[in-house]
Formats: structure tokens, sequence, C-alpha cells
């Protein structure tokens, strides 16, 4: 059982993805609050595995919360759960320490999946926003990736994890064992001095490298 805190607002939603989730034999809902006033107590109670966040609430925004939670508990995954789209809010979001962005849109069952799959080593994102986290970068300008000696194939397995694949589906599209991916991705940490995904996809994103 994947245990999992809720943070949102919308007391209707709130209550849905509580019943959601309790019903799913997947995840256990450690706690469920309607804004993030108490949170860091919460947090510290019950140690979630995993937060699903919202954005605009009453008090401390999502974004806020975020930099709260991960810097008293940094083990502790976020993943944002908002109505928004746009650029500013991703970016201010991942660079906070989120590990994945979905849209309220998306079908249960496809939420349950996302967060699934984000335990097995996904950074659960909704295709839209996969596709701009990408866009919003690639407009910056680039920077080499000699600067940190990274390799080729290290440089398109850290663009894969930051569009939210899992080392399994990294390795399916080029052929390469899930083993080796995952030896790319502990020489991709210690060359960026970073000690997990959400971390090197921040830097990569913040160096510019992808």
């Amino acid at each position: 059982m994947i245990s999992i805190g809720i943070i949102e607002d919308n007391d209707v939603l709130r209550s849905s993805l509580q019943l959601l989730f309790e019903n799913s034999g997947r995840f256990q809902v450690a706690f469920s609050l309607h804004d993030a006033r108490n949170l860091l107590a919460e947090t510290e109670l019950h140690m979630p595995r995993l937060l699903l966040m919202d954005i605009d609430m009453p008090g401390i925004n999502g974004i806020d919360a975020v930099k709260l939670v991960k810097k008293d508990f940094p083990t502790v995954d976020i993943i944002m759960f908002t109505v928004f789209e746009d650029d500013e809010k991703i970016f201010r979001s991942v660079m906070a320490g989120a590990s994945g962005y979905l849209l309220k849109k998306i079908p249960p069952e496809k939420l349950l999946e996302a967060l699934d799959d984000f335990v097995q080593g996904g950074a659960p994102m909704t295709g839209s926003i996969a596709t701009r986290v990408l866009e919003m970068f690639r407009k910056q300008t680039q920077q080499t990736a000699a600067t940190f000696n990274l390799s080729a194939r290290e440089l398109e397995i850290l663009t894969s994890l930051s569009s939210g694949k899992t080392y399994r589906l990294i390795a399916g599209e080029r052929f390469l064992s899930v083993e080796t991916v995952r030896s790319h991705v502990k020489n991709i940490y210690e060359k960026l001095h970073v000690h997990s995904k959400a971390e090197a996809v921040a830097k990569a994103f913040r160096e510019k490298l992808i």
C-alpha cells in the first residue's frame, strides 16, 4: 500500500479523491487537508510516501507549500494536481521540488496509473504538460552538455527522464536493458552532483542542458 496525503481546498473533489484511493486497493490515505496550514505537522506525524498538492488554495499556495515540505522532509515526493497549465506555474513547481504535474481533468483510473508509474520510477506529467515543459526550456539558449561531461547517450536519457518516462520505457525505446539505463542514470547523478531524478531534471532545466 502506498501512503498518500491529499491537500485540496475543493471539499467535493477532496472527498472523491479519498474515496478513489481507498477503493483502489493500492493507496492508503494518510491525511486529507483543506489547505496547507497544518501540512508540516501532518507530514511529520504520518510521513506519507507522496503528496497530491493543489496550487490555488487559501493561505499558503501549493507551490510555496512544496518548498516548505521539501525543506523539512526532502524524501517526501510531491505531485502537483491543478487546473493551471501556464508555463510560470509549471516552472515554479518543478523548481520548488515537485516530482510531477497532473491536471485535474485527468480520468480517475489514469490518475491511479500515473501515481503507480511514479512509484515505479516515472515522473508523472499530463501529456500536454510534458510537451510544454520541453518546449519551454528548448526555447532558451542551449548550453553544451560537455560542461558536465555528459555523453550523448546520457543526455538522451536525461531528456527522456524530463518527459516523465520510466526506466523500462526508456530501455525499450533505446534497445537497452533496464539495468543499463539505471547505470546511465547513476552516472548522470554523479556528473550533475545530484541525488534524485527530480534534482537531475531541475538542474538540467536550470542549466539549459535540455
